[in-house]
């Protein structure tokens, strides 16, 4: 199954049933910071055992080092669904408890996965919780402790552009293949195969991922885990030409706990599409500002329509309500009021300041779920 935008394509590789999927990842834990469901957060720069390769007062540690440190935290999936449907992909451990985390669409439809660890350690995995709005879900393995080496999870948002970034998953059923390269962007948005929800503050890189690298782990110099490989960018095919992405690890922390209490994440949702007025199209939306947002269309059911926000009239493009504010922050793109939806709960009631014509308004909408589909 592609996604379902065009261009991007998931990172598996679907037996049969012609889906691109892909697998967990891991990393190294190391002592102190805080947690999240149980999981080590780095909330310091951490030190990384191994030689330390001298290129001035930003040193950093010998990659290969870093890598053997690691790929002990990798794992493959193997996934079976209805007939002769399979799936093979990556993932990461997360703790000692066994619990892992990969992309949603590497399980997707699976009745039976099956989780290999870096010495051939074998065992069922179970699906413990999703979140489809983000491509990601959580498994379980039933393991001694001492033979699941987890993931240091670093801070996302402390990702730059231009940082080194290196991959570990399994293209092409190539086992434990590392690829590196560099954070080409930082705040990309992809879009969800599952729920058509933008997936937000996406990293961009250009380490080689590939069918099979899906869910798992995108490290840093130091051996956090940053990112999960999702998707690449490629009009033609299906391979990599130099465009991945990968969901950032604070968007895993952030639904980690629901996942492990076994929900199926859901996401708020106003409910409007619109466009940026300016010099030259307010005109034609029939509108005196270039503040605020136009409203192009409003979704039926939504949150926007029950609070009563007007779009604008079919046919005519006229006669929308432009959303000056959210909360009484002002909104001057989409990717802001986005971002504003994204950060409240399904059920928050939002503060919406709408200028309708000449008139200024002040409207409350409760946040509705997106639909899963």
């Amino acid at each position: 199954m592609s996604q379902s935008w065009s261009g991007k394509l998931l990172l598996g590789a679907l037996v049969v049933m012609s889906m691109i999927t892909g697998g967990l990842f891991t990393a190294l834990i190391s002592g102190g910071g805080e947690t999240v469901g149980g999981i080590p957060v780095t909330t310091a720069q951490p030190s990384v055992t191994g030689t330390v390769q001298d290129s001035g007062p930003a040193a950093l540690p010998v990659l290969a080092d870093v890598v053997e440190d690691v790929r002990r935290s990798v794992v493959r999936i193997e996934g079976s669904g209805g007939g002769s449907a399979s799936s093979s992909g990556s993932g990461a451990i997360l703790d000692r408890d066994g619990y892992i985390v990969t992309n949603y669409h590497v399980i997707e439809g699976m009745t039976e996965v099956k989780v290999l660890l870096w010495d051939g350690t074998a065992a069922t995995g179970t699906v413990v919780g999703t979140d489809p709005g983000s491509d990601l879900a959580i498994l379980k393995v039933d393991l001694p402790s001492h033979l699941l080496i987890p993931a240091r999870v670093g801070d996302s948002d402390r990702v730059r552009v231009g940082d080194d970034v290196f991959a570990i998953g399994h293209p092409f059923g190539q086992n434990f293949t590392v690829t590196s390269g560099i954070v080409s962007a930082t705040g990309r948005v992809t879009q969800s195969a599952f729920t058509g929800r933008g997936i937000r503050d996406v990293l961009q890189v250009d380490a080689a991922v590939n069918p099979g690298n899906s869910g798992g782990p995108l490290f840093n110099r130091a051996g956090e885990m940053v990112g999960v490989n999702t998707s690449i960018e490629n009009p033609n095919g299906r391979f990599f030409v130099g465009l991945g992405y990968a969901v950032p690890s604070n968007t895993v922390l952030r639904f980690l706990p629901a996942m492990q209490a076994g929900e199926a994440v859901q996401h708020p949702q106003l409910g409007v599409s619109v466009q940026r007025p300016d010099d030259v199209n307010a005109a034609t939306f029939g509108v005196t500002t270039t503040r605020g947002l136009y409203v192009t269309q409003v979704t039926a059911g939504s949150a926007a329509e029950r609070a009563g926000v007007r779009p604008a009239g079919a046919g005519t493009g006229v006669g929308g309500d432009v959303i000056l504010a959210l909360n009484g922050e002002p909104l001057e793109t989409f990717e802001g009021l986005a971002r504003a939806i994204d950060r409240a709960e399904i059920g928050d009631t939002v503060t919406l300041r709408i200028l309708r014509g000449s008139e200024e308004l002040t409207l409350e909408a409760t946040l509705q779920p997106w639909d899963l589909q």
